[in-house]
């Protein structure tokens, strides 16, 4: 089947078939755009065996879809098209929703705080596609670039990718599951470390714990309070003036003394190293390096310099062996003062001071030949994280060969599973950014990443006590579990919101405890398949088109979790779509309406640990639990995987897998061991076997591991009187316990919470905050998928000033809501906000999406005098109408704003012109575009010249500020001062 596509940036080319060969195994086809870009393209820094793309295999098939190419100007567009209904997923780590048909995605590593639904490119690169047909058969399309990429899914069925020239695509499938796809991918790009016990527990984090006596302090509080808890990590205030692999003499003046506190008191410590290292001769780490010649050059071959924590530095090149094995010693030694785990933070690079937020693209790296040879920064950018999270990987194998590594990493690329953990960055503590942590785990798992998880609570801003807990709830289910807050926050410990949520938080991490074994489980079998650990739950049944949207559930093999991320609803009030089958609710008799609900599938048998596991560092106690859900012909099966917690002895026959059955014959229900296979020595433990019945009822019996234990069934009309009883008692309990509350907010505190009111018209989706300066927050055109702005509820996005200064009132006000026409006006959908911004005057604003026209979006704004006194003559004080919008860059190198002056002069402005001011003839006439070169895109602002009197542009780290104001002058009630302006995109060749 040959598939193609029109292409607006291709039009009047031609696209041809692109050539095939099979390669790896059955199934998977490489595509090159001609013969001669076969022999150009790149060596492959995705494939665990770089020779694995390069040979290929003796078979028959041919792909079932082959896609169509054009090149033009040095960049490859590739397409394919799949049939109505085909549903898109993967593309690693992105924010919005699950399904990404409508969506478009860069890959460009790139320091996000504070990140949105829209916001791409983020922190990490997975030119990925999983694609689910409408028959539940699934592909998976791997555009096989470390360069900058773009992955346009904008029209249903069709996938479209373009990056620089020349780049192979390589499909896997299609297959009868998207678990087989991901399998054959793993065969691929390899499956995740296997992670050490401990790593499964939960990890608690600041930015950060200041001083040794802090860190004692909470490991001494989770203990005291019985919290589960096995990790506690030191953020970048450790170091002497942030420099790596040192440790400030005052505040943490004895690290391995810290270390043996805390591995006396069950816990282990994990620390943060970066890549930027301070450029200053007498320190050790910056003589080291220069004298090895390891740092990123400038395309001079001087090296690179750029601004990060510790001030001016120098940046490893982990491209070349000789730069990681350096890297690795130095990890080596760090590990000797009783460090666990390493925490690679900025590794996208991130740098401070520069529009583009990180360094140069004409940046030289002297790559090794079998990753591509010398190379400048733009083809080693997405790749940089992963290379430094494997050195640091192979550094901590250096210092202790019976241990396995664990790192967790920032940046990443498709591979990055084999180093690394990775989390989703720098959230917000909203209720958006709770719902959309589940659909960013589930992504990245099925990106090949199985071990990640959200900062619970929000890194940056101040969780509610509910938001939090509800948030513990779900996030103590996620593969990778760490609580992590930003500075200047509140506390955000599981103590930290009051009795309630403290309970709720020690419920769900009891729960997360009790659910180790079968976790354990779970990743040996993802570090040995490939499949995924947690994974959407249309996984359960492909060809169920009601499962592929849902959101808030995930599954966890056999075991299916649905949370509420509705503030006033807990997720037992919520309707559960369930796959096709048996599946049988249950708790730990720990139900809560902000904990999730739990579900497990008939045919299934789980292992977990009893309730008094201890909530140290994690060993399976004497005793184990089985639990039980037959399915409709009165079977169930299941695995455990057991080994020492750490080491390598599992690769060397020292492990036990027991593969348990149960089967129902007449009113017995046998449980026994069917097989088993390693050296291990089983543990000599009971076995507490508790067999679901429905709506939370069981039938429990004890007896000893290994051995036959049987179960009565009572007769159906006792069966179902059991599964009354417990409905009812559930429901009982669900109706007297509440939510947790909510704090009051204190005078002068914003609430970040809350859910922003959303305008969506036309082509224009908007987010806009009322509570806290009116600001937009949010700016979203749908046809282009792109998210011209973006900001923190808080600061930034698009705000307004009544006067000069930066920041006066007008931008934190609270905003009432005068009026709202939501619901498809028959010409035009809008909002009108009002704010007080003092000495009488008010600051109204009106945002419209014409129907007539929907591609603009437009905003009249007006400074008004209410109740301005006498004894002034009716004029206020001096005051400005100040637009203050904060667009996004996703290109910064191809961005810039053009516009005509009223003197008829062109002007093209671009980042590295810092701030310009332009008045009088000077003055944009009627209009200025922010033009993205790249993406052939422009943002018109258009405006009234008589009502603007200046403009300003000022460039910042990714962003422009393209600001519009107007006279500044008193006003009265006669003559307030008015802006109004409108925003459309444009596209260009």
């Amino acid at each position: 089947m040959t598939v193609s596509g029109d292409n607006s940036e291709t039009k009047g080319i031609a696209p041809t078939e692109m050539i095939f060969e099979p390669i790896l195994e059955h199934g998977v086809f490489r595509f090159d755009c001609s013969v001669e870009h076969r022999k150009a393209a790149s060596p492959s820094v995705s494939f665990k065996n770089i020779k694995d793309r390069e040979v290929r295999v003796i078979s028959d098939n041919v792909p079932a879809y082959t896609p169509t190419c054009v090149c033009l100007e040095e960049k490859q567009v590739v397409t394919f098209e799949f049939s109505p209904g085909t549903s898109f997923y993967g593309t690693g780590e992105v924010g919005g929703e699950l399904e990404r048909t409508g969506k478009r995605v860069f890959t460009w590593n790139t320091d996000a705080w504070g990140y949105g639904p829209g916001t791409t490119p983020l922190y990490q690169s997975h030119p990925w596609v999983l694609v689910v047909l409408p028959t539940g058969e699934t592909l998976g399309v791997l555009a096989d670039t470390t360069q900058k990429c773009e992955i346009d899914l904008r029209n249903e069925g069709i996938i479209r990718i373009t990056a620089p020239t020349a780049y192979p695509i390589i499909t896997f499938g299609p297959f009868s599951s998207p678990t087989a796809v991901l399998e054959s991918l793993s065969h691929a790009i390899g499956t995740v470390f296997m992670p050490p016990k401990w790593a499964l527990g939960y990890h608690q984090c600041r930015f950060s714990y200041m001083s040794e006596k802090r860190v004692a302090e909470i490991a001494q509080t989770f203990r005291d309070k019985q919290i589960p808890a096995d990790v506690i990590w030191m953020d970048i205030d450790y170091m002497d003036g942030f420099r790596c692999f040192t440790f400030d003499k005052e505040r943490f003046p004895d690290p391995s003394a810290l270390a043996n506190y805390l591995h006396n008191n069950g816990f282990k410590a994990v620390w943060m190293l970066d890549p930027g290292i301070k450029q200053e001769e007498g320190y050790s780490v910056y003589d080291s390096g220069s004298k090895n010649d390891v740092w990123v050059k400038r395309a001079d071959g001087k090296p690179f310099i750029g601004e990060v924590w510790p001030g001016p530095c120098v940046f490893p090149d982990y491209t070349n062996s000789k730069t990681r094995s350096w890297w690795a010693n130095l990890v080596k030694d760090f590990i000797s003062n009783g460090v666990d785990g390493i925490w690679n933070d900025m590794n996208e690079p991130a740098v401070f001071n520069t529009v583009t937020k990180t360094m140069p693209e004409n940046n030289i790296h002297c790559g090794d030949d079998e990753l591509g040879g010398v190379q400048n920064h733009s083809h080693y950018h997405n790749v940089y994280g992963t290379l430094m999270a494997r050195s640091t990987y192979e550094g901590i194998e250096r210092a202790d060969t019976n241990k396995r590594p664990f790192v967790l990493t920032r940046a990443g690329f498709v591979g990055s599973q084999r180093y690394a953990a990775t989390w989703t960055g720098d959230n917000l503590s909203t209720w958006e950014h709770l719902h959309m942590s589940i659909s960013m785990v589930l992504q990245l798992g099925l990106s090949g990443q199985p071990l990640s998880g959200p900062d619970i609570g929000g890194f940056g801003g101040n969780a509610t006590p509910r938001l939090f807990g509800r948030w513990m709830g779900v996030g103590a289910l996620f593969p990778f579990c760490r609580g992590h807050s930003e500075v200047a926050t509140d506390d955000h410990e599981p103590w930290s919101f009051g009795e309630e949520c403290e309970e709720v938080c020690r419920a769900a991490l009891k729960r997360r405890y009790q659910l180790l074994p079968h976790f354990y489980t779970l990743f040996y079998i993802a570090h040995t398949t490939g499949a995924p650990v947690a994974a959407p739950i249309f996984f359960a049944d492909p060809k169920d088109s009601r499962l592929r949207t849902v959101e808030n559930a995930f599954l966890l093999g056999p075991l299916l979790i649905y949370a509420s991320t509705l503030n006033n609803q807990g997720s037992h009030e919520l309707h559960h779509i369930l796959p096709k089958g048996t599946w049988l609710r249950f708790d730990f008799e720990d139900a809560h309406p902000d904990l999730p609900t739990l579900y497990l599938r008939g045919g299934s048998i789980i292992s977990v640990a009893p309730p008094h596991l201890h909530v140290g560092e994690f060993t399976l106690s004497d005793d184990l639990t089985l639990l039980v859900s037959l399915d409709k012909n009165g079977k169930a099966e299941g695995l455990l995987f057991e080994d020492d917690g750490d080491g390598y002895g599992y690769t060397k026959g020292n492990f036990l897998i027991t593969n348990y059955i149960a089967e129902k014959h007449s009113s017995i229900v046998t449980v026994k061991v069917s097989k088993t296979e390693g050296d291990w020595q089983r543990p000599k433990r009971r076995v507490y076997v508790r067999l679901l019945i429905g709506d939370g009822a069981m039938l429990d019996a004890w007896g000893m591991d290994g051995e036959t234990i049987q179960i009565n069934v009572p007769s159906e009309s006792k069966v179902s009187e059991l599964i009354t009883t417990s409905s009812e008692r559930f429901k009982v309990h669900m109706e007297n316990t509440k939510l947790i509350p909510e704090k009051e907010m204190l005078p002068g505190q914003k609430e970040l919470s809350r859910l922003p009111v959303e305008l969506n018209n036309g082509n224009w989706k908007l987010n806009i905050v009322p509570w806290i300066g009116g600001r937009i927050m949010s700016m979203s055109h749908v046809p282009s998928g792109v998210q011209w702005l973006h900001s923190r509820i808080d600061i930034n996005g698009y705000e307004e000033y009544s006067s000069t200064e930066y920041r006066s009132s007008g931008c934190t006000e609270e905003y009432n809501i005068i009026e709202t026409d939501l619901e498809h006006a028959s010409e035009e959908e809008s909002i009108i906000l009002e704010g007080d911004v003092g000495g009488g005057l008010v600051l109204r604003r009106r945002i419209t999406t014409p129907n007539d026209n929907p591609n603009i979006l437009r905003i009249a704004s007006v400074i008004e005098a209410r109740s301005v006194g006498a004894g002034s003559g009716g004029f206020s004080r001096l005051a400005c109408l100040r637009v203050h919008p904060t667009f996004t860059l996703f290109h910064p190198t191809k961005s810039c704003v053009s516009f005509t002056s009223i003197d008829g002069a062109k002007h093209e402005v671009w980042p590295d012109s810092g701030e310009k001011l332009y008045e009088g003839n000077n003055l944009p006439h009627g209009e200025w575009m922010l033009v993205d070169k790249s993406l052939n895109l422009g943002l018109i602002n258009r405006f009234d010249v008589s009502q603007v009197f200046k403009c300003i542009i000022h460039w910042d780290c990714g962003t422009v500020n393209m600001e519009l104001w107007s006279e500044d002058r008193p006003v009265s009630k006669e003559s307030p001062l008015e802006i109004e302006h409108e925003y459309e995109v444009t596209s260009f060749p």
